[in-house]
């Protein structure tokens, strides 16, 4: 009896190792500059979703079916890595801004929204999916940087749609060396990374549905000047995530040389960090000038030409620092730059093609481009209104932005089409 039991007991501790090796496994990881999960190369066609923790709220905005229905469609396409916001900062009511928010004011928390972001995780953890959860925002729609430099005694963020870009910009250079600032955003991050979910019981921590944590949406210094304190301020957010969670990837949530004021010596620095796992870029060829309103589909060609080289100048010094790297946001408008759900999509299928054919280009050799996020999933919704209002449906477009000008619809066979042989084609990759 007692060599039974002590045969019961080995075999119980090895069964529960065995356990724990696979739970550690299903994180990802980054194995000589190249994601690892299960045991195998990581490469992913992924998008943004950035209202997801919204819609698995009960409040204001929620809609669980909704959500279900959204991750199964994402699922089957293949799509298993969503990039969401954690949440929204300040006031409700204020145009061009996401709303419900989850964080009112420092420290007071809207408890259906942190509901949400856990029955969110929890179901994209049943479907074996990872999230990249972001925790901060230097633009107005999501509150962020103006949201602390208000509590931080800098005043009222000028609004964008009210005030123009440029004074926006010139207050938010502010944040950089606002020490008050980061401390308010510090107590957020402390707060968020040591939630338990309350659904499953699982502490963030120790959740293998979150990927990655990273410290903001397209963090900018907004000026040269300010470069040097904006380093330091990321270096100190990733030592503290780290401190805290020492499981998960952290990344920053940069657009790249362009979020640096063009600088790629600043973008190496910042990516160099010791508590940075992996590498982002964004790319957003109308925005940056690259494509033209009436000229879409003919400038296609010519946007590619500058987003290869704009990425290739990235991956050089991805190769130099043996670090992955993600084109986390890139979007596209549809055809005549029109917004309703029917238009047709002929330039942004041919730059997502094209976008998508570079991840793991030479894999087998060293490459380091490893995973990409389009912007934006709009899924199942249906826009109401070219501006978004209080109870319309959620799309891949922020409140500030028109309603349909880089989602990709449920209905947009043709772009599904060109994703699903991209997800289908890195599947393969390392097997």
């Amino acid at each position: 009896m007692k060599k039974l039991l002590t045969f019961l007991a080995m075999a119980m501790t090895l069964a529960a190792c065995n356990q724990q090796a696979a739970h550690e496994a299903s994180f990802v990881r980054v194995s000589d500059g190249h994601f690892i999960r299960n045991g195998k190369p990581y490469y992913y066609v992924g998008t943004n979703f950035w209202y997801g923790a919204i819609l698995g709220s009960e409040g204001q905005g929620g809609d669980r079916d909704r959500l279900c229905r959204e991750l199964d469609f994402m699922k089957e396409m293949g799509i298993d890595n969503l990039r969401v916001l954690v949440g929204s900062d300040g006031e409700r009511g204020v145009t061009t801004k996401v709303e419900p928010t989850l964080q009112v004011r420092p420290g007071e928390y809207n408890d259906t929204i942190l509901a949400g972001l856990d029955f969110l995780l929890q179901e994209m953890g049943k479907r074996d999916m990872v999230a990249v959860l972001y925790l901060n925002n230097a633009w107005e729609w999501s509150g962020g940087y103006g949201f602390y430099l208000e509590h931080a005694g800098e005043g009222k963020a000028p609004r964008p749609n009210e005030d123009g870009y440029p004074a926006y910009m010139q207050f938010v250079e502010k944040y950089a060396n606002s020490e008050k600032a980061h401390q308010l955003f510090y107590d957020y991050v402390r707060f968020i990374i040591s939630r338990t979910n309350q659904y499953t019981g699982v502490k963030y921590i120790d959740d293998p549905a979150i990927m990655s944590w990273q410290i903001g949406n397209e963090p900018r210094a907004f000026s040269k000047e300010a470069l040097l304190a904006f380093e330091k301020w990321l270096a100190e957010a990733s030592a503290l995530i780290r401190s805290i969670d020492p499981n998960h990837l952290i990344s920053v949530g940069s657009e790249g040389a362009w979020g640096c004021e063009g600088d790629f010596d600043a973008w190496e620095r910042i990516c160099s960090d010791k508590n940075i796992d992996y590498c982002n870029i964004h790319l957003w060829p109308f925005n940056w000038s690259w494509a033209r309103k009436d000229h879409l589909v003919e400038d296609v060609d010519s946007s590619c030409v500058k987003a290869k080289d704009y990425i290739d100048r990235h991956l050089d010094i991805c190769a130099r620092i043996k670090k992955p790297l993600v084109m986390e946001e890139f979007g596209y408008p549809r055809d005549g730059f029109l917004f309703t759900k029917d238009t047709p999509t002929t330039g942004r299928d041919a730059f997502y093609k094209f976008t998508f054919s570079l991840v793991g280009d030479n894999a087998e050799s060293g490459g380091y481009f490893a995973g990409c996020n389009f912007w934006g999933w709009g899924g199942f919704a249906n826009p109401k209104h070219n501006q978004w209002q209080v109870g319309d449906d959620y799309t891949g477009d922020p409140a500030q932005e028109d309603q349909g000008l880089n989602s990709v619809f449920a209905t947009d066979t043709s772009t599904l089409k060109v994703v699903k042989a991209e997800v289908d084609r890195m599947a393969s990759i390392g097997k």
